[in-house]
């Protein structure tokens, strides 16, 4: 999942538009028209959404003359576009017919009985085969089948700021074997570079699946095999070496203050100040981040940044004791799935072909500073060209993990933010905090554990 920039004027005007939405929708369905739904984000991909998704509006409109597409954008953190979507979902009246999800969402809207399965369209649309294991597989629910077309995916490593750095007296190429090899470099960047943020690795409730997915996770999964969820026993792991080991690594950075301020590793955006702020101006050495951060500095970004494609560098997470396959990546994604209780799922479908046209596909994946999901689209010299490092990130999606996309992660994910907030803080070593977080996980899961 890609976080959100949660800047408040924005959404405080995002949340006031949610509201009239549901007034704009009607019980009566026009049998010519496909409604789609899909997330406005509060950050500058506001405009190449938009763009994007007029551009396959007319397309579509073109190709199938008498019927319309009618987009219906929702402008909101994504924890409150979801909550809309599901809203609109729940009544025939006012359910659209293709809807944007975050794919690790599915599960929770196919229990609730939001989603429609496609595997009847599948089979018969021969695109479907470009489609990576990996994506397919974050798309597909419990009970084997497909719920979503997904249309592009990220990955996170290592930025680093090749100047500082440098100064150091670390390579311009640094690749760091293990966990100590990062903790190292921070050290030393604090002892030759003061002035500077050595280390960011996001921490803590507030900041949600920033913290959780690009910060536990890159650690936890580096591990050891299935450290969070055995899907085999369907059951989730307490008692983890390898969750105290992450939890300890968290503590360090904050503890020997490799990191920034604890009050601005709290604060709901310090995402934003990453990207915007600290990256671009030189204050921070190493952050463990995502594949995206580029839509930022390229022309008409949050932070435009020219030379910043020369100015970072980019080094793969590595495994806890470099252990193979040596490289660790977590992947979130979003996909089009259509509602259970849409009025036009067949014209819904034939809108999320023309959105998967080998062109539209790859447009999408440059404009949104997505990875690709397709074979044809990640050979595309249009995409291997379209940013600084996209090479690099596509590279690591074949050590890429994806998080349980089970109706009960959203709270598992509460309780490991609040796991690392009381290591940050000094509250509780990471033993503590680890024991605390198995038992909140008995509770969430009804006992549905196994011991690490």
């Amino acid at each position: 999942m890609r976080p959100t920039l949660r800047l408040t004027l924005i959404a405080t005007t995002a949340l006031a538009t949610l509201t009239p939405l549901t007034a704009c929708s009607d019980s009566t369905a026009d049998p010519d028209t496909v409604k789609v739904l899909y997330n406005r984000s509060t950050d500058n991909t506001i405009r190449f959404k938009d763009e994007h998704l007029a551009s396959v509006k007319r397309q579509f409109e073109k190709a199938h003359p008498g019927k319309k597409v009618e987009l219906i954008p929702v402008q909101a953190p994504d924890n409150d576009y979801a909550t809309k979507a599901q809203q609109m979902m729940r009544s025939p009246g006012t359910a659209p017919d293709l809807v944007y999800e975050d794919t690790f969402r599915i599960n929770s809207d196919i229990k609730a009985g939001y989603l429609k399965p496609l595997d009847d369209y599948l089979p018969g649309w021969k695109t479907w085969d470009r489609f990576i294991g990996s994506a397919k597989a974050a798309a597909r629910a419990e009970d084997g089948k497909t719920y979503g077309v997904p249309d592009g995916t990220d990955t996170r490593g290592l930025w680093f700021n090749k100047k500082i750095l440098a100064r150091a007296g670390l390579p311009a190429d640094w690749r760091p074997r293990d966990w100590d090899a990062i903790l190292t470099a921070a050290r030393t960047i604090k002892r030759k570079v003061p002035g500077v943020i050595p280390l960011n690795v996001y921490t803590g409730k507030a900041p949600g699946e920033a913290a959780v997915m690009q910060g536990f996770e890159m650690l936890l999964y580096g591990t050891g095999r299935d450290p969070l969820y055995r899907p085999g026993a369907k059951k989730w792991v307490t008692g983890s070496p390898g969750f105290r080991d992450a939890l300890e690594f968290v503590r360090t950075v904050y503890a020997e203050k490799l990191g920034p301020d604890v009050s601005d590793a709290l604060d709901p955006n310090v995402n934003t100040r990453v990207a915007t702020e600290w990256l671009p101006e030189g204050k921070l050495a190493i952050a463990l981040d995502g594949s995206w951060m580029g839509q930022y500095w390229g022309n008409k970004g949050a932070r435009e940044w020219p030379g910043w494609g020369e100015e970072l560098g980019r080094a793969p997470m590595p495994t806890q004791h470099g252990g193979s396959p040596g490289t660790v990546s977590l992947s979130g994604g979003w996909a089009w799935s259509i509602p259970a209780k849409a009025k036009n799922p067949d014209l819904a479908f034939e809108f999320i072909k023309t959105l998967q046209t080998a062109r539209n596909a790859t447009r999408w994946c440059v404009v949104a500073a997505q990875i690709a999901v397709r074979d044809d689209v990640a050979a595309d010299r249009t995409y291997l060209t379209s940013m600084p490092g996209v090479a690099f990130f596509t590279s690591l999606v074949k050590y890429t993990h994806y998080r349980p996309a089970l109706p009960v992660y959203p709270q598992v994910s509460s309780a490991i933010g609040e796991a690392m907030e009381r290591v940050t803080t000094g509250d509780a070593d990471p033993s503590k905090a680890a024991r605390e977080y198995d038992e909140a996980l008995r509770t969430i899961t009804d006992g549905a554990v196994t011991a690490g």
